[in-house]
């Protein structure tokens, strides 16, 4: 293979992120609600303690990308009609945020509008209860945030013979920020409490008055 062979393949190449497909995708939604008052809500749900992962925890509705997902707002649509048991069409503007990539996962988070909220029936399988929080208080309250560190762990059969310092090789340890917000009883952490921050930061580009304050 020559240069102009190599060129011709790169050309055309779009750029994707590398090694995608070792990447879980989620698509989660922010899901708002307006009171009678006018008041918008956010409403969160509370992971049922029957759940093997994170039983318990403060969480929006979403869930990992099925084949019949059309893309990841359509998962975000179908995860959250399914546990909170609302037709999807009653899941209407719906807009996309930044997507989070980590370790193993790629997360897309949306925020739409819940219509008819009182129709809401969570999946008792998947949520153990639903709460609302006024959006005036993620506008009027900054997060706490706290550090936590993370050490590399090689595997017992990492080849360490391999790389410069053997198994004194100087690991990069990294650290990383994870936001809490606690209303009435309920503590939002993690991602979370980072994807609401982000959303607050989106919106707060705008007039506050649109938001009831």
């Amino acid at each position: 293979m020559d240069t102009s062979a190599i060129i011709a393949k790169l050309k055309d190449h779009k750029p994707s992120i590398l090694g995608r497909e070792q990447y879980r995708e989620f698509g989660v939604l922010i899901p708002l609600i307006e009171t009678e008052q006018g008041q918008p809500h956010i409403l969160f749900e509370v992971r049922s303690m029957n759940m093997r992962s994170q039983p318990g925890d403060v969480c929006f509705p979403g869930g990992k990308m099925d084949s019949c997902d059309l893309d990841e707002c359509q998962c975000a649509i179908r995860e959250t009609s399914e546990e909170l048991g609302l037709e999807q069409t009653a899941i209407q503007d719906v807009f996309p945020l930044d997507y989070l990539i980590s370790e193993t996962r790629i997360v897309y988070p949306f925020a739409g509008i819940i219509k008819q909220p009182e129709q809401i029936t969570p999946n008792q399988s998947e949520v153990e209860r639903v709460f609302t929080v006024p959006l005036s208080f993620f506008l009027e309250t900054k997060p706490a945030r706290y550090k936590v560190a993370y050490q590399p762990m090689p595997e017992k059969d990492f080849p360490f013979e391999l790389i410069q310092g053997g198994k004194n090789y100087n690991w990069n340890a990294r650290s990383r920020e994870e936001l809490f917000y606690q209303y009435n009883g309920n503590v939002i952490w993690g991602l979370t409490a980072l994807i609401m921050s982000h959303f607050v930061r989106l919106i707060q580009a705008n007039d506050r008055t649109q938001f009831g304050e």
